[in-house]
């Protein structure tokens, strides 16, 4: 095994890691959206959860110098960020969704925040999305296509009163969304039902259904950068026209609802494939802080619960 590289001796503070790992990875053409959307971000992300500091706050640690063990694990880090093309996340081991810390590695893809947002930003506040009449009527929530586990996790803590379902097919996947669940101590109120989507629902009904099941059509599959290659093609393959879970979820969905509750579903870029499929449908197309109409709101009333 070759011997690692000494870093730069002109690098000694975190700005100067930072600085040298937004050039690495601008000269490199890396690809992002698995947790950043620059390389500003992800280089930030890299150098701080590395030396263990707050990932939300870089400015008061930018003039601090590493020692000489940080110096190479840092350099470290950024070499095979560039050399692997696999996603930050999956070098530290880590991902956070509105500052909650959770567990990541290749069984599953890297969380992405959009319904992580939409929730934070208030489901059943009035003064928020509002999207439910009562944050107390909330008690049971499923999450579809659960992975690592984080939009149930979210949902647990956001309506502590409620019990949450988190589906998942893939063993090594739910695995994973274990191990989260444990860590967040919430193994009494989430719990982890593996199978292919409905089914081991079998007749029950929510109040809020979570999904963010994959989208992604054939042409982009086949045109994925090399980062997203790394994850789990069953959590991106939407089939043909990426809808082909959508469909599945947004079909019997009625049949889980309960009234007053809704459906919170992401689809990326695929709005207009989903109103042409269902044009007598209500959606509500939700924005975030980077992302316009990739997330619909399907209230029980729209998708026909009496």
């Amino acid at each position: 095994m070759a011997k690692q590289k000494e870093p730069p001796a002109e690098l000694l503070t975190v700005r100067d890691f930072w600085r040298w790992a937004v050039s690495r990875f601008s000269e490199a053409g890396l690809a992002y959206g698995q947790g950043t959307t620059n390389a500003a971000d992800e280089a930030a992300f890299l150098v701080l959860e590395t030396l263990h500091l707050p990932i939300d706050r870089l400015d008061p640690f930018l003039d601090a110098r590493l020692t000489a063990a940080e110096r190479k694990a840092v350099a470290a880090i950024v070499d095979a960020r560039v050399r692997t093309r696999k996603p930050a996340s999956y070098l530290t081991g880590t991902a956070y969704i509105q500052g909650v810390r959770f567990r990541v590695d290749p069984r599953a893809i890297v969380p992405r925040a959009l319904i992580g947002e939409l929730i934070a930003a208030g489901i059943a506040d009035p003064d928020g999305l509002g999207l439910i009449a009562d944050a107390a009527s909330v008690e049971t929530i499923l999450d579809l296509c659960t992975g690592t586990a984080c939009l149930a996790i979210l949902a647990a803590m956001d309506f502590p009163a409620a019990m949450v379902d988190a589906v998942e097919l893939a063993p090594g996947t739910a695995e994973l969304a274990r191990l989260n669940i444990a860590d967040h101590g919430l193994s009494k109120r989430v719990r982890l039902l593996e199978g292919d989507l409905w089914a081991p629902v079998a007749r029950r009904r929510y109040d809020l259904i979570l999904a963010n099941p994959p989208y992604v059509d054939a042409a982009a599959m086949a045109a994925l950068p090399p980062e997203f290659r790394h994850e789990p093609a069953l959590a991106l393959d939407g089939g043909r026209d990426g809808l082909a879970i959508v469909r599945r979820i947004i079909d019997r969905a009625a049949k889980h609802l309960k009234p007053g509750g809704g459906l919170l579903c992401e689809v990326g870029s695929q709005r207009a494939r989903v109103e042409a499929a269902y044009p007598d449908l209500d959606f509500l197309w939700l924005d975030t802080e980077e992302t316009e109409g990739e997330v619909f709101w399907l209230s029980a009333e729209a998708a026909g619960v009496a």
